[in-house]
């Protein structure tokens, strides 16, 4: 917890992480440094504190993060303490806690007296688990995207985004995408300058560049072994080429036979696959962060045509190009 020695705001922005067992100390430090930065920064500008801190648990006086990392938590509060922003983190913990009648209760109670509803990582499994997100756009650590989705096809699931905000609901991806989660929310309360400030304070992105699925495929691709952690490397420079089996089996140092074997074994996907995957999303992250023509973006990163990139993405991503673009360009 933080050292609250800042002055009170006529307008208290409460803001409220939920931990529990076996958390992810990142998912409540990270989004927590945030608001506490914002803080120490309104304090030498001798304004005062923008927000009120305080991470809560069913269990108290402490919670045991999955690091192994103990978290001194408050009580679940009351129903008649104001709060402006509630966050509820991800982590190991997360099943048993979405499982919790009483915890999910009360975090039905709490949303409906909050500004603002959000989750970190898997944290959106307790929302959902809540009914919370019933009908929104979401997103989740990368890993567990698809685990979300089956297990709430009341949801729609986007593996793609750090985070995603609708309407007053906001979900973000993985880990560290709290902080990014986190900047943003200061940025709707403070503004940008205030955000900025603290994305320099803290040596990270305002908003980093690309989505999730810059990691995803890659991390998704490796194996304990790794064999063909080199040749993936070589891949994604040279997605705008043509990548037949001979020549990809060439640079393994294996026949064309033993390499389809290997890389089936050791990725769980065939070549074709991997690489199609990998096209998708280098477009994805082309399609965002520039406004070059759909029909050239498809020739660099290897479709050849517009249309083949669009089957693409239907079969990977769910969703036409031009669609993937308004909804998530700048």
């Amino acid at each position: 917890m933080t050292n609250n020695r800042h002055s009170t705001p006529n307008y208290v922005r409460r803001v409220e992480i939920i931990a529990f067992d076996r958390v992810q100390l990142l998912d409540v430090a990270g989004p927590l440094q945030v608001f506490a930065t914002a803080n120490d920064l309104a304090w030498r500008q001798g304004s005062p504190a923008p927000y009120v801190l305080a991470v809560v648990a069913p269990k108290t006086p402490s919670v045991e993060t999955s690091a192994g990392l103990g978290l001194v938590v408050t009580p679940l509060p009351r129903n008649s303490t104001a709060v402006d922003t509630l966050i509820a983190a991800g982590g190991f913990g997360v099943n048993a806690a979405s499982a919790d009648e009483a915890l999910l209760g009360w975090v039905r109670r709490r949303a409906s007296q909050t500004r603002r509803l959000a989750s970190v990582c898997s944290g959106a499994f307790l929302l959902a688990a809540a009914g919370l997100l019933a009908g929104r756009r979401v997103t989740t650590h990368w890993t567990r995207c698809g685990e979300l989705a089956r297990r709430h096809p009341e949801l729609t699931v986007e593996n793609d985004p750090i985070f995603i905000r609708d309407g007053n609901i906001w979900t973000s991806a993985g880990i560290t995408a709290g902080i990014d989660l986190a900047l943003a929310l200061v940025e709707e309360d403070l503004g940008r300058d205030m955000a900025l400030a603290i994305a320099r304070q803290l040596v990270v992105f305002l908003k980093r560049p690309g989505g999730q699925a810059q990691f995803s495929t890659l991390l998704s691709l490796q194996q304990d072994s790794d064999h063909f952690g080199a040749l993936h490397a070589w891949i994604g420079q040279n997605l705008g080429a043509d990548l037949p089996v001979p020549d990809l089996a060439a640079r393994a140092g294996m026949s064309d036979r033993t390499f389809l074997r290997r890389y089936k074994q050791a990725t769980g996907c065939t070549p074709a696959k991997a690489i199609e995957r990998l096209r998708v999303e280098a477009a994805q992250r082309q399609l965002c962060d520039s406004r070059v023509a759909i029909k050239r973006i498809a020739v660099r990163c290897g479709f050849g045509s517009e249309e083949t990139m669009r089957r693409s993405f239907v079969r990977v991503a769910g969703v036409l190009p031009q669609d993937y673009r308004r909804r998530f360009s700048p």
